[in-house]
């Protein structure tokens, strides 16, 4: 039998060019990630400009980090030495979980003995927080999974929300109270910034706990892609959490029992931590409309802005360092609390 050389040296080619790319492939090992923290969007860009949910958190951790991108997922993923890692996964329940779940399924990050650090800013009603004030969820609730109707097609004072049966592992989650003990006892005293105009704004508010300066609390986080406002979608809110068996309703966001989902289905939910930063009041003062408290006028806005987003980066920082300092208790699991 004669060779065909031509077609043999092709052949051989190929193989050796195939075990080339294998080599190279498996040459870098995953980062090992020991705190994953996701924010959900940045105004600009990750540093020298003004801040987004992201930015505080970039250049107290990730300046010198190379971007890891990741199919899938809104943005890159940056890690550093120690191994906490953080990414922008975009707005809302669906774009964040997809990128949530982007970033658990890449095989340049090994998040299998993460802690994961949601990180925004929010909403609260005007009785049970402040603007600038962070807050550690207990509960996660969804918002949306339910049946709604307009208050006229019911009986007067009754609520217009009836919870869809099926959905009850996917609506409901609370968070591991060790956890959020951990976090309170790291964190509660942590000195917050506040503003001149943040101040001032309160003042509009008749509610003690409105006017209050900055405080670290927790309670239930409202997840919804419905931006709600007024009095009565608050009320409605806080009915859901307590149907619901819920902690009280403190904190409206857009995103987290969506992401903390994903992560339970792949990791567990032991390891999950949501920290928001209140921005707004859920409702107009008694001196506007719902619809002027939505769509202010130019120098109506809250303030404080700035103030919150570096307030819930002080905070989470303290929980981050923390784990990553005392990685020898932490690796295996949340560790006992010490005793009084």
């Amino acid at each position: 039998m004669m060779w065909n050389t031509s077609r043999w040296r092709s052949a051989a080619l190929s193989a050796l060019f195939l075990l080339g790319l294998g080599t190279s492939a498996e040459a870098a090992e995953p980062v090992k990630v020991k705190v994953f923290v996701g924010a959900m969007f940045e105004i600009g860009k990750n540093t020298g400009d003004r801040a987004g949910e992201f930015q505080n958190w970039y250049e107290r951790y990730w300046q010198s980090a190379e971007p890891i991108a990741v199919k899938g997922a809104l943005n890159p993923v940056y890690c550093n030495a120690d191994g906490v890692c953080g990414a922008v996964l975009g707005m809302g329940k669906v774009s964040s979980s997809a990128s949530m779940q982007a970033i658990l399924l890449n095989p340049q990050l090994d998040l299998s003995q993460a802690y994961f650090i949601i990180s925004g800013v929010a909403g609260t009603p005007p009785s049970r927080g402040t603007i600038a004030e962070v807050n550690w969820a207990t509960w996660l609730v969804d918002y949306d999974l339910g049946h709604r109707w307009a208050p006229e097609e019911g009986k007067p004072g009754e609520p217009t929300f009836m919870p869809r049966k099926g959905y009850e592992s996917v609506r409901l989650f609370q968070l591991n109270p060790a956890l959020v003990s951990w976090a309170m006892k790291l964190t509660g005293d942590t000195p917050l910034k506040d503003s001149d105009s943040a101040r001032a704004y309160r003042q509009r508010y008749p509610q003690d706990a409105a006017r209050r300066a900055p405080f670290v609390g927790t309670g239930t986080h409202m997840t919804g892609d419905t931006f709600f406002h007024g009095p009565g979608m608050s009320e409605q809110a806080q009915y859901i959490a307590k149907l619901y068996g819920a902690d009280d309703y403190v904190i409206t966001e857009m995103e987290a029992a969506a992401i903390t989902l994903v992560i339970k289905r792949t990791l567990g939910s032991d390891r999950v931590m949501s920290l928001r930063g209140a921005v707004n009041f859920d409702q107009g003062n008694p001196k506007e409309t719902t619809l002027e408290h939505l769509d202010p006028k130019p120098g109506e806005t809250a303030g404080g802005f700035a103030e919150t987003v570096e307030n819930v980066a002080l905070v989470g920082a303290r929980m981050t360092d923390h784990i990553v300092s005392h990685w020898e208790q932490w690796q295996a699991g949340v560790p006992a609390l010490p005793a009084q």
